[in-house]
């Protein structure tokens, strides 16, 4: 039964001192087929409730599934991406349980021949330092559908006054990635599960078999957490925080956790093997339900499909198909680019790889396509309540051809940068191509440079003490008549020039 109470905490670091903490994630991931595991109904996001419904994933009596081909490559490309081993022979099985969005009443899964087991995936931490996590398995399923509970303050059924159900989300292909027990993460256990979910979130990504959006739920962690007085080697009574859906919540998630098992042990209490609910709100787990072990699910093969067999030249060729690990990736390109830790982690913040690649690829230079992609595109980006410059610039038809021409402009001359952000302003308001705005603005660097010797001359009789300064040896001081050039010219002078011809006149 769910409660509101807060439970008791111990100091984090009072925790670390009695016991050792044992993780457990199980990451589930949906699959970004066009059809369900077992039918052919769409898996579209946000469609209007139960409109992607059919008698196979209503479990309708007499209604057969049939694999969804798609999902079982992308199994296999998954566990192949996590070092795995992939079965010659594995099949599915009914998991047995009630819940008021299992149409069924039971889940279509595996047991214990899962697709993929027996993996691995090296994860950096923040220091650069690698933790490997074991992988036990990585299994094929069906999402169930979604509960929707209305009339109450905390969106659970506590408190509600009634209940709605979307099926459309039964049936849609998923693969639960289950890790081993991880042991020796000790303080930095928060950090490591963080990090593993974020690591993984990239190679599903790089995979392209999932839009891994963990605010829509399409990738979801539970948190299994244990802990283990110091000097002892038998695992503790877990718990299990359900459908964790984001990086940070992940974090605090197995912090608060350790921190709760932690007072509850210290007290001479015992950890109740159950599932908790997660609050981002407020920072803590609250009970669900007495957690089952497997036999309380009573699997048994399913019936109704045949087992699943790739053969070896299947897999190899699935193999063939996987993207450079994403983490040796970025190591390429920041060498490649020649880009700082400090400048790389920046780009990667701001989810701007791939568009700085694309726009590199298409002959900018790395320090050019960084300095517009995250500099005035993002900028604009973010006046305009857009987080995503990826998503902002697609939205606007501003691709990578554009920040390569624009460079184009500023280094042959025809344009200074201040120039260039005017530009930038016309393309973005959907003026055209850069060469077009800067043409129907009127924006060009005067090439005249008698016209620039004569303002040069202008400014300097205008400014006699800055001049001077610049005669007694402060040449720093040029910048200040630069500026009075740039606008004497309406900003269309070439600064560079403008300070060469300064400092012959006043220090030769």
């Amino acid at each position: 039964m769910s409660t509101t109470t807060t439970d008791a905490t111990l100091a984090y670091d009072d925790v670390l001192a009695s016991f050792d903490p044992v993780l457990g994630l199980e990451v589930h991931v949906e699959l970004g087929t066009n059809t369900k595991m077992f039918c052919g109904c769409a898996t579209e996001f946000g469609a209007e409730p139960n409109t992607q419904v059919c008698p196979v994933c209503l479990g309708l009596p007499g209604a057969l599934p049939v694999v969804n081909e798609k999902a079982v490559e992308s199994a296999i490309r998954i566990g192949l991406a996590l070092n795995c081993e992939i079965a010659q022979w594995c099949r599915f099985a009914r998991k047995n349980y009630f819940y008021p969005d299992m149409p069924k009443n039971f889940q279509t899964s595996q047991y214990d021949e899962p697709i993929a087991f027996e993996g691995y995936l090296d994860v950096e931490l923040d220091d650069g330092s690698t933790f490997r996590v074991e992988i036990e398995r990585a299994h094929m399923e069906e999402d169930t559908g979604k509960s929707l509970h209305v009339g109450g303050s905390t969106g659970r059924i506590h408190g509600a006054t009634h209940s709605l159900v979307d099926y459309n989300r039964a049936g849609i292909p998923l693969i639960e990635i289950v890790t081993k027990p991880l042991r020796g993460a000790g303080e930095r256990a928060p950090e490591v599960a963080r990090a593993y979910v974020a690591t993984l979130r990239d190679l599903l990504k790089a995979l392209d078999v999932s839009d891994v959006k963990m605010e829509q739920g399409s990738m979801r962690c539970d948190v299994n957490l244990s802990l283990m007085p110091k000097g002892t080697t038998t695992l503790g009574t877990r718990t299990e925080t359900k459908n964790v859906n984001s990086l940070r919540s992940v974090e605090r998630a197995v912090r608060y956790e350790m921190c709760r098992h932690g007072a509850i042990l210290k007290d001479g209490g015992s950890i109740l093997q159950e599932t908790r609910h997660w609050h981002e709100d407020t920072g803590i787990t609250t009970s669900g339900r007495v957690k089952s072990d497997a036999d309380d699910y009573r699997y048994f093969p399913e019936p109704d499909l045949v087992p699943v067999a790739p053969t070896r030249e299947t897999v190899e060729e699935l193999r063939a198909t996987l993207p450079e690990p994403p983490a040796q990736r970025r190591k390429r390109l920041q060498s490649d680019w020649g880009f700082s830790d400090l400048e790389m982690r920046d780009v990667l913040n701001a989810g701007l790889v791939d568009l700085i690649g694309e726009t590199v690829d298409a002959g900018a230079t790395p320090a050019g396509a960084r300095k517009w992609w995250s500099g005035e595109i993002a900028r604009r980006a973010n006046a305009e309540g857009s987080t995503d410059v990826a998503s902002y610039a697609a939205q606007r038809s501003i691709t990578p051809a554009h920040v390569v021409e624009l460079e184009g402009l500023v280094t042959s001359g025809r344009l200074n940068d201040s120039m260039a952000r005017q530009v930038w302003e016309g393309v973005l308001d959907g003026e055209g191509a850069p060469t077009a705005v800067a043409d129907a603005r009127g924006l060009e660097l005067v090439q005249d440079d008698g016209a620039l010797e004569a303002a040069v001359d202008e400014v300097i009789a205008a400014n006699p003490d800055v001049a001077q300064k610049v005669r007694d040896g402060k040449v720093q001081a040029a910048g200040a008549l630069i500026g009075q050039v740039m606008k004497a010219m309406k900003g269309q002078a070439d600064a560079g020039k403008a300070r060469e011809i300064i400092l012959a006149k006043l220090t030769s």
